[in-house]
């Protein structure tokens, strides 16, 4: 039983004549009988009595108005309240980020989001890869943040900035008297923290590969993530590469170009039929934070 089927019985309840009630709900006469006929079927039992001359009501016809103008009442008011709680609730917007640094990137662009969509709510997701591009399949997360190797194949990826590849050190470390560094300075520069793939993607794997060909292995620290390696270079126990994301450095590091290596693409990605108004307010937020900050950024 459906309101199409309900509303078409009491339009020719009303009229007691089929191209009455056709006309005022603007369809079809034949699609009338067929929504009548369809009713009585699951009903079990004749709703009309119908002539060649005329239509009249069953008793079971009549029993039935009450029950389907109390059950268009309901639908009616279950689609009100429903659309009241919509324009109330929370938007909810789905991010997903794969390290803590992507969710540094995010804290000034949330906050802006915050000021133009009061309603906004976003829900951060930080897990890894494949998680991740499940979740954006499903619809469970509208946006992730990604380098172009690592974006999923059958999402849209809109890249955001091209990041130089940096050394990161503490400021005491014999790296941080450079303003600048070659391949060789790095490849002498001491302990290294390391990540292995997918955390760094092939790109930054072939360049670490180069760095850390032939050293001893009391010289690389295997990492299982990008925090634990910030965590060590912090701490002064090595140097790290990465790509350098001006608005999420962390204060108190030396952050080294090394202009030998290509830049890596960074940017967003999001489903093909994902293009709503929060999503492009925060691809546009964004993109600008990404814009102001390299164009700002000291090397530090």
């Amino acid at each position: 039983m459906n309101t199409t089927q309900l509303e078409c019985f009491l339009a020719v309840a009303n009229f007691l004549n089929f191209s009455r009630a056709a006309e005022q709900l603007r369809i079809t006469q034949p699609a009338v009988s067929h929504q009548i006929s369809s009713l009585e079927d699951e009903l079990g039992t004749k709703l009309f009595f119908r002539t060649s001359k005329s239509v009249r009501l069953t008793q079971a016809g009549h029993l039935f108005t009450q029950y389907a103008n109390e059950i268009l009442k309901l639908s009616g008011l279950s689609r009100a309240r429903l659309k009241e709680c919509q324009e109330t609730l929370p938007q909810r917007f789905g991010i997903g980020c794969r390290n803590f640094i992507e969710l540094r990137l995010l804290r000034p662009v949330l906050a802006q989001l915050g000021q133009q969509q009061p309603r906004l709510l976003p829900v951060l997701r930080l897990l890894p890869y494949a998680s991740l591009e499940n979740l954006l399949a499903e619809d469970d997360v509208q946006v992730l943040l990604s380098l172009q190797e690592s974006a999923p194949s059958k999402a849209v990826y809109r890249e955001l900035a091209r990041c130089p590849l940096v050394c990161i050190c503490t400021p005491d470390h014999p790296l941080a008297a450079y303003d600048q560094l070659t391949i060789e300075q790095v490849k002498n520069g001491g302990r290294i923290a390391t990540c292995p793939p997918p955390i760094y993607p092939p790109a930054l794997f072939s360049v670490q590969n180069q760095v850390v060909a032939e050293r001893d292995p009391d010289q690389m620290l295997f990492c299982d993530n990008l925090e634990i390696v910030h965590t060590l270079v912090e701490a002064g126990y090595a140097f790290a590469i990465m790509p350098d994301l001006p608005p999420a450095r962390i204060p108190g590091l030396r952050y080294i170009p090394i202009p030998a290596f290509s830049t890596i693409s960074f940017g967003a990605v999001y489903r093909k039929d994902s293009r709503n108004a929060t999503l492009r307010l925060f691809l546009s937020s964004l993109e600008s934070l990404m814009q102001s900050a390299f164009s700002q950024a000291p090397q530090v």
